[in-house]
């Protein structure tokens, strides 16, 4: 059986099972230009605007925490 119908075959089998394939496409921090331009773009942050996210995240995760027990 060739790959192309190999991966038809796992598709349709995943399917019958309620899956779906999806493809995710990001960038790749190997590389210089991505790396350069996360850099600019982490330094036009706002400090106080991300202290204020992270105190959030950080309510959320202690309220789910306790309700899992």
């Amino acid at each position: 059986m060739a790959a192309a119908e190999r991966m038809k075959a796992m598709r349709a089998r995943r399917r019958k099972r309620g899956l779906r394939e999806v493809r995710l496409v990001v960038p790749d921090a190997r590389s210089a230009a991505v790396r350069r331009r996360i850099a600019a773009q982490v330094a036009r942050l706002n400090p106080e605007d991300e202290r204020d996210v992270m105190r959030w995240i950080e309510a959320v995760s202690e309220f789910d925490e306790d309700a899992s027990r």
